[in-house]
């Protein structure tokens, strides 16, 4: 319970960061964030406390009480916007493509996948989102060196760049949790992995 996630919001309520409650309730006790409720009411770890004292199924025990896990906080002096540009990298790719085989069209866990080249490397290709989507193994040893049209494969979908933030779409299997929806659609960033070399 304590490794799962929760929300970080700027000053402003715009979704920054995905981070585990245990981080949250240092960040809390802390006073470096404030806990939101429902009603977007702002809890202090004193208050938080004592308004989740009763008995909630989503909380942890201390010793001498349950308290509630907060699924949202606010930093309380963070008023930074996060980027707007998602990062071109391969957890992203997978998340554009849904861990599907953009030739199969089969979902696969992402240790069985890779990245594909639409148009060979060899052949004046790029790394890029509109060059790159996810593949099978079997399917990316039978395209190989050649075009999907040369390999006598068609794609499920046109590879672009994505407009969404891979941070709220739950990396990582993540759980995505019913009070954070009010605060997804309010930004457009990423934050999590390290972006692929494009050249």
């Amino acid at each position: 319970m304590l490794n799962s996630s929760v929300l970080v919001l700027n000053r402003l309520y715009q979704p920054i960061h995905i981070t585990t409650v245990r981080r949250a309730f240092t960040l809390l006790y802390a006073g470096v964030a404030r806990a939101i409720d429902a009603q977007y009411r702002l809890f202090d770890f004193q208050s938080w406390s004592a308004l989740s004292a009763e008995v909630h199924p989503d909380s942890v025990g201390t010793i001498g009480r349950r308290i509630r896990i907060p699924r949202v906080i606010v930093l309380t002096a963070y008023e930074r916007l996060p980027k707007t540009r998602v990062r071109f990298s391969r957890l992203n790719i997978y998340a554009r493509d849904h861990n599907t085989c953009q030739y199969c069209a089969r979902t696969f866990p992402r240790a069985e996948l890779n990245l594909d080249h639409v148009i060979p490397r060899s052949r004046g290709g790029v790394t890029s989102w509109e060059n790159v989507v996810c593949s099978c193994v079997p399917c990316n040893l039978r395209k190989g060196g050649r075009t999907p049209l040369e390999a006598g494969m068609k794609l499920m979908h046109v590879p672009v760049r994505p407009r969404w933030t891979p941070v709220l779409r739950s990396p990582l299997g993540r759980a995505t949790y019913r009070e954070w929806l009010p605060f997804l659609s309010l930004a457009d960033a990423s934050y999590w992995n390290v972006e692929l070399d494009s050249e």
